[in-house]
C-alpha cells in the first residue's frame, strides 16, 4: 500500500515514520509513504499557500492553485486511487474505513491548515472525499493523516509481529477489546482474575467474550446496538 501526504510541514512525519512497527513496515517495503511539500507547487517567490477569505472573516484560506497543481502532479505518478482531504466536516474515520483504504493501491492525504481550503478543490472533483478523526478541531491535518497511515498499516500482511493481535483489536469485531493482565499476579491488593490463571482455554475465551460485551455496552452503547448477539452472547450477559 502507498500513501502520498501533501503538507506544508513534511518534517512533522519524519520521526513517527521511522519509529516502531510503522518504521519497520516502511523499511521492509510493506508500506510506502511519500511526503510532498505543498510550497513546491507555488509560483511566487514567497511560496504563498494561503490568502484572505472572500467575504471577510478571521484567518486565512489555503489557495486552490497550488493544491490542484500538487494533486495533479501526484496523480500523474499513477499511485493514487483515493484523494482524501483531512477535514472536521468529513465522514468519521473508523476501523472499517481503514480496511477499505487498505484495499486501495494508493491513497493521497491532503493536510488542510488555517480556516480551511478553497472549496473549489472539492467542487472541481480534485478530492474524492473528506475524512475526520472525530468531532474536534486540530491545528491541521497532519496528526490526522498520521493516524490514518498507522491504522491502515496494522492491517497490512506481515506488518505486525503477531497477526493475531490485529484480529483481537478493539473495533475489529465490532466490539471493544476485553481487559488484559500480565505479571505480577498481585499488585497493591489488585489481583488477576482467577479464570485467566486456570489454564482452561474454553473458560478463558468465554470470559473474554463476556467482558468485551460488557465493556462495549458500558462505554460505547452505540456500538453495542449494532452487534448481532448470538444465543451464547445473551447467555453470557444473563439475558
Amino acid at each position: 500500500m502507498h500513501f502520498s501526504i501533501l503538507t506544508i510541514f513534511p518534517e512533522f512525519f519524519q520521526s513517527p515514520l521511522a519509529t516502531g512497527l510503522l518504521g519497520k513496515a516502511i523499511e521492509q517495503g510493506i508500506l510506502g509513504v511519500e511526503l510532498r511539500q505543498l510550497r513546491e507547487f507555488t509560483s511566487d517567490r514567497h511560496q504563498t499557500v494561503d490568502d484572505t477569505p472572500y467575504g471577510g472573516g478571521p484567518g486565512m484560506v489555503m489557495k486552490v492553485e497550488p493544491l490542484v497543481d500538487a494533486i495533479e502532479a501526484i496523480m500523474a505518478g499513477g499511485k493514487v486511487e483515493k484523494r482524501v482531504l483531512l477535514s472536521p466536516r468529513g465522514r468519521r474515520f473508523t476501523q472499517e474505513v481503514a480496511a477499505e483504504y487498505v484495499q486501495c493501491g494508493g491513497v493521497l492525504l491532503v493536510c488542510g491548515r488555517y480556516e480551511g481550503v478553497d472549496e473549489r478543490i472539492l467542487e472541481g472533483g480534485y478530492i474524492t472525499e473528506e475524512l475526520s478523526l472525530g468531532d474536534y478541531v486540530l491545528n491541521g491535518g497532519e496528526a490526522a493523516a498520521l493516524c490514518v497511515v498507522e491504522a491502515c498499516s496494522r492491517l497490512l500482511p506481515n506488518a505486525m509481529g503477531n497477526a493475531a493481535s490485529v484480529v483481537q483489536d478493539s473495533f475489529q469485531s465490532g466490539l471493544l477489546d476485553y481487559p488484559h493482565y500480565t505479571k505480577p499476579r498481585e499488585y497493591r491488593g489488585l489481583s488477576v482474575p482467577d479464570v485467566l490463571l486456570s489454564g482452561d482455554h474454553g473458560r478463558i475465551e468465554q470470559w473474554r467474550r463476556k467482558r468485551s460485551l460488557e465493556v462495549t455496552l458500558e462505554r460505547r452503547p452505540d456500538l453495542f446496538q449494532k452487534v448481532l448477539l448470538s444465543k451464547q452472547d445473551r447467555k453470557l450477559l444473563g439475558e
